[in-house]
């Protein structure tokens, strides 16, 4: 039983490791970053969106902040288009 569950467990982890493939130009949800900053608890970044053009603040994970360069292009999936 216990070497079902790590085979199992090895199978999900390695399935799991594919990146998501997006396209960040035709992505609503996807912006550019173009300003960061950290207020209190929140690691935030201004996004512009890719297909409407307005821009929005998100609060983010501290590691994906530390990642998330001025002119990178970031998703956030948690939410509709803005």
């Amino acid at each position: 039983m216990k070497k079902i569950t790590l085979i199992v467990a090895l199978l999900i982890g390695l399935a799991s490791c594919e990146k998501e493939k997006v396209n960040y130009n035709r992505d609503c949800n996807c912006g550019t970053v173009v300003s960061d900053g950290i207020d209190g608890n929140c690691y935030w970044v201004e996004l512009r969106n890719n297909c409407s053009k307005n821009k929005d603040y998100f609060c983010i994970d501290g590691d994906v902040w530390m990642q998330a360069y001025i002119g990178e292009k970031v998703c956030i999936t948690n939410v509709d288009s803005w």
